[in-house]
């Protein structure tokens, strides 16, 4: 898949976080704990943190959600975690954030939806929010949804589809309508004094086909940094698939500045998991690299083992559990490539393309393990103890490989 050029946008900066053209997409995330307990939302946005997520959004639907922001934030500084907090506000957001200044303060980036700020006062409390974002320096993204539309908006713009001499589908007139729900708020935004680089925008639907068409329309419209994502992606394979298609439509267009792979988690499931996932849809289009990448072929009749299927899933996690010291020393290492191959027929070759790469034996082949590393045979392995001593050889690779190239400290003068 061809990737075009990125699509030219302002850069907002979300607490030290550049989001916009000429800056890496930006992956976030959203906790699910209730925001009131304090040191449960703080250790599940250190997990998202620790996994990769650049900015993590929290609920703040209550007085005691507002009044445990801080909190939060605190005990994160505590342990070393300083990612952006970004505060989800929907209906009574501009009381929240007048009765807690210190929420208002502390948070990195405010979340409207145009459509739950307030039914016949809206435009004021829309406003009101806006205002203390300007108080506080704080950008805002404008994030319209499908299922919570301005129905006023939406009615007015129905109502005239209805009357005209050829009326068009009523699909295109709801995309039209969050289109314009978006683009309304922006500019209040702006009217009331918000700068233009403060504002990110986002038109989120459940369905693929709707996610490309709603983002392409907008992407032609406007030049604010666009996030993306399917609002209700579902379970499991069903979320994966559908994000992975929808957001790699857009990105290989240019389109899109910052994602996030809303998934539902299973009861007491690990929330990373749509970390990972917004990750390798990065990663596997070339736009940006997070861990080193491991190729493994899917088994066959020549691969009656299982033994390699266990290897390749446990050296992928030995490489994730390891990727938080190796970023920081060892600069590069997320560029590397491992292969674990199950048999002869495309194991050597495979693992020959990989920066260091094992073919394990096949049903019925001799039982060794040839170990490939930068492309040419390095060692062949034997017995029981296969898997400790490539992990072994893998380390020592790393050291050796990106260990070098960090810079030369110099005294000084």
């Amino acid at each position: 898949m061809a990737i075009s050029g990125r699509r030219q946008t302002v850069t907002a900066v979300v607490g030290g976080v550049p989001i916009g053209s000429g800056h890496p997409i930006v992956v976030q995330s959203m906790t699910n704990t209730d925001t009131a307990d304090a040191a449960g939302t703080a250790a599940q946005v250190a997990a998202l943190a620790l996994a990769g997520s650049q900015l993590v959004r929290v609920t703040v639907n209550t007085d005691a959600a507002a009044a445990a922001v801080p909190d939060i934030v605190s005990r994160l500084a505590d342990v070393g975690v300083s990612v952006p907090i970004v505060g989800d506000f929907h209906y009574n957001g501009h009381l929240l954030l007048a009765r807690h200044p210190a929420c208002a303060a502390t948070l990195a980036k405010y979340r409207i939806n145009p459509g739950n700020v307030g039914g016949k006062r809206r435009d004021e409390h829309f406003r009101a929010i806006i205002e203390v974002a300007i108080a506080h320096g704080k950008p805002v993204r404008i994030g319209v949804n499908w299922g919570s539309l301005d129905q006023d908006l939406l009615t007015e713009m129905m109502d005239a589809n209805a009357a005209a001499a050829a009326p068009r589908d009523a699909r295109d007139v709801y995309i039209d309508a969050m289109l314009e729900s978006a683009l309304r708020s922006a500019a209040l935004a702006e009217t009331v004094g918000l700068g233009h680089d403060q504002i990110v925008l986002s038109a989120k639907v459940s369905q693929v086909p709707d996610l490309v068409e709603v983002y392409r329309r907008l992407a032609g419209r406007t030049d604010y940094p666009l996030h993306l994502g399917l609002t209700e992606a579902g379970l499991g394979t069903k979320g994966i698939v559908s994000s992975t298609a929808g957001l790699a439509i857009l990105l290989a267009e240019g389109i899109g500045e910052t994602i996030r792979v809303s998934l539902t988690p299973k009861p007491g499931g690990d929330r990373t998991e749509e970390v990972f996932v917004a990750q390798q849809i990065l990663q596997s289009l070339g736009l940006r690299s997070f861990a080193p990448q491991v190729t493994a072929c899917p088994g066959c009749g020549r691969t009656t083992s299982t033994f390699f299927q266990r290897m390749a899933e446990d050296i992928q996690s030995y490489l994730r559990e390891q990727m938080p010291v190796w970023r920081e020393k060892y600069p590069g290492v997320e560029e590397m490539r491992v292969a674990v191959m199950g048999c002869v027929v495309n194991g050597p070759g495979e693992s020959k393309h990989a920066n260091i790469g094992i073919s394990l034996p096949g049903t019925f082949e001799d039982p060794k393990a040839p170990v490939y590393v930068d492309g040419a045979l390095s060692v062949t392995l034997r017995g029981e103890g296969i898997v400790s001593e490539f992990l072994t050889i893998l380390e020592d690779y790393v050291d050796r490989r990106y260990g070098a190239e960090r810079p030369v400290e110099t005294a000084p003068a």
